[in-house]
């Protein structure tokens, strides 16, 4: 065989790894406030409040954004969105939904790689929660399995949606895009 197939198979093998890695089974912890977090074994004060702090702080960053409460509300519910401290280019207003819970690694498993994060409920699945790439995590609050690419950080948000997105039916729209 020739070195430069003999080469790409190599290469087509570590990426098929790599992304196999990403979704073994992680486990996570997903609660809706600090409370649900310290009643469950194995779980202090202290790194439930540092978690669901981390998560807040994430919500500004991760959450999706909207141009408009009314496009927020289509997707997520009335009353489930809030105004985001960051403006438009034009000074206007964005809206994201509200926070519902937070997910975090399981403490119990020896350290996790599980990324701290904002959970919330779509208003087309609100028996799950989702992160703010609108992966599916759990429909319960303790201890679930996830794939690891559920566990991962998000991505950040550099723009703004005008309709559509988390679990609508309505088309994206072009200018929405992810940094890094």
């Amino acid at each position: 065989m020739k070195r430069s197939k003999t080469l790409k198979l190599a290469i087509m093998s570590a990426t098929a790894l790599t992304l196999t890695a990403c979704d073994n089974p992680e486990e996570v912890a997903v609660f809706e406030n600090v409370a649900q977090c310290v009643k469950q074994d194995g779980f202090g004060m202290e790194d439930c409040e540092a978690n669901m702090k981390k998560a807040q702080a994430e919500h500004i960053r991760v959450a999706p954004k909207y141009t408009s409460a009314a496009d927020c509300e289509a997707d997520f519910g009335p009353e489930q969105c809030e105004t985001a401290p960051q403006k438009t280019q034009n000074g206007g207003s964005v809206f994201m939904p509200l926070m519902m819970g937070y997910m975090m690694g399981n403490m119990l498993s020896g350290g996790s790689r599980t990324a701290t994060q904002p959970l919330y409920r779509s208003k087309d699945d609100p028996k799950n929660f989702r992160t703010g790439d609108n992966k599916k995590v759990a429909g319960k609050t303790g201890l679930s399995k996830v794939p690891g690419s559920v566990a991962k950080a998000p991505t950040t948000k550099t723009s703004t949606m005008r309709r559509g997105g988390f679990g609508a039916a309505a088309p994206r729209v072009a200018s929405r895009s992810y940094g890094g």
